[in-house]
């Protein structure tokens, strides 16, 4: 009897590239919103275009057109030091993709381009070692092609615009960065992290240069982080979860009854 022919669709390579996919769109639609806001910050078409290519890590290129919409030029060196601390979480992400890359030198300093937040997160949750690979290289090329492009869209347009700040753009970078934040806040740690280093930018704020107050809300993550505080808590609740655990709990009562 010949062997059952195999179902395409649970191939776990073509689901690893499905999610890439989605994951890879999604993610570089943001990028639009960048090059508006990076114009409107003070740089031009160019220099927003060269950051998307060589910086290539969306968080802290927010960051970094924030603080400079916030003090001009001369935050820039305080801009790119809040950056860097941003960008430095991706070498962790390194360690943790390494052994998925495999070969040697040269394709993991390709990799090290692509290893970002969605890229490390799509190869992780594949099943399959070659399926990880795929959803890693998928990913990242998907979104550098699309994260560029739609950066130089929103850089035109905010270029096309003049000053978008009469739109009420000057305040998006904030709010598009609390964005790619908020789906992280599910832990208790994480949300004490943001609470105290709110509070400690908003007290520093008229009394510090621009700039200075981020990079030192950055050292309650440092101080969290190193004494561990609130690790060993429990993550927050999810009301989907809850309500799902609920539902079950009942339909096992009602078999019993």
């Amino acid at each position: 009897m010949a062997a059952p022919a195999s179902d395409p669709d649970r191939d776990p390579r073509r689901a690893a590239t499905r999610s890439a996919i989605a994951v890879g769109v999604a993610t570089a639609a943001y990028g639009i919103s960048f090059g508006a806001l990076s114009v409107a910050a003070g740089l031009d078409v160019w220099q927003t275009c060269v950051l998307s290519l060589l910086m290539f890590t969306g968080g802290s290129q927010y960051a970094l057109v924030g603080v400079i919409a916030s003090g001009g030029a001369a935050a820039g060196p305080a801009g790119i030091a809040g950056a860097a601390l941003l960008g430095a979480r991706n070498v962790l992400y390194g360690i943790r993709v390494k052994p998925l890359i495999g070969g040697g030198f040269w394709r993991k300093a390709a990799a090290a381009v692509f290893t970002i937040d969605e890229s490390t997160a799509v190869a992780v949750a594949q099943p399959t070692l070659a399926a990880q690979r795929r959803g890693f290289w998928v990913t990242g090329l998907v979104i550098y092609a699309g994260w560029n492009l739609t950066t130089l869209v929103g850089a035109l347009l905010g270029d096309a615009l003049g000053d978008v700040r009469q739109y009420g753009l000057d305040a998006a970078a904030a709010a598009a960065f609390l964005g790619l934040l908020w789906p992280r806040l599910r832990e208790v740690q994480p949300v004490a992290v943001a609470i105290g280093a709110a509070v400690v930018a908003t007290a520093l704020v008229p009394v510090l240069p621009p700039g200075l107050p981020v990079l030192l809300a950055a050292l309650v993550a440092v101080v969290v982080g190193t004494l561990d505080l609130f690790g060993a808590r429990s993550a927050l609740p999810d009301p989907v979860e809850e309500e799902a655990r609920s539902a079950l709990h009942g339909s096992v009562e009602e078999e019993r009854t």
